[in-house]
């Protein structure tokens, strides 16, 4: 609906007569309507007396209210679905969280035999222990170290205790660092 130039008397008078029946403006004085009376004139209300009709809502229930008892057949379900789950949850094995660690290991001197090292590493056994592939790598002045990669299951088998037990042969070891430690 056009209401033509609104600055201009014959425009506002367009609008005065528009609005003489409807109620679109918030803050203007009137009396409640039925929803169908709001609209243009002349169109019949299709939705009702507007009004309530005095019907109580609360019959009604759209959500399942948690008043009402429920069943035995639903509370056997309930109860067979829980055990069916649990049973399952139990027979899942639990994950083991594993690190992969690459060790260095520094000799006294040049003059260490480097294969005797890696033998006295690799004699280090325990549970959740499992070494993997290793090189030499030059550390400077003709000295090079020993770098080996480990697996390790974290609750058994952890940094200290490998350190512990690769500085203990003293006559091949002077030192041995972390140089990476990754979960895996």
């Amino acid at each position: 609906m056009g209401f033509g130039d609104l600055k201009s008397p014959a425009g506002l008078q367009v609008l005065n007569d528009y609005l003489a029946d409807k109620s679109y403006i918030e803050g203007l004085p009137g009396v409640k309507k039925a929803l169908g009376k709001y609209g243009p004139a002349n169109v019949e209300d299709t939705t009702g007396s507007g009004a309530t009709d005095g019907k109580d809502d609360d019959d009604i229930d759209l959500f399942g209210s948690d008043d009402e008892e429920e069943s035995e057949e639903a509370k056997r379900l309930r109860e067979e679905r829980l055990a069916q789950y649990e049973s399952k949850k139990a027979k899942k094995p639990a994950l083991v969280a594993k690190s992969s660690i690459l060790s260095g290991v520094k000799p006294w001197d040049g003059e260490t035999d480097m294969a005797k090292l890696e033998e006295c590493v690799r004699s280090i056994q325990a549970d959740g222990l499992v070494w993997g592939s290793s090189k030499l790598v030059p550390v400077g002045y003709g000295i090079k170290k020993l770098q080996i990669q480990c697996v390790v299951e974290d609750d058994k088998v952890g940094t200290d205790m490998l350190e512990e037990r690769i500085t203990a042969f003293e006559d091949y070891v002077q030192s041995m660092d972390v140089a990476a430690f990754n979960k895996i």
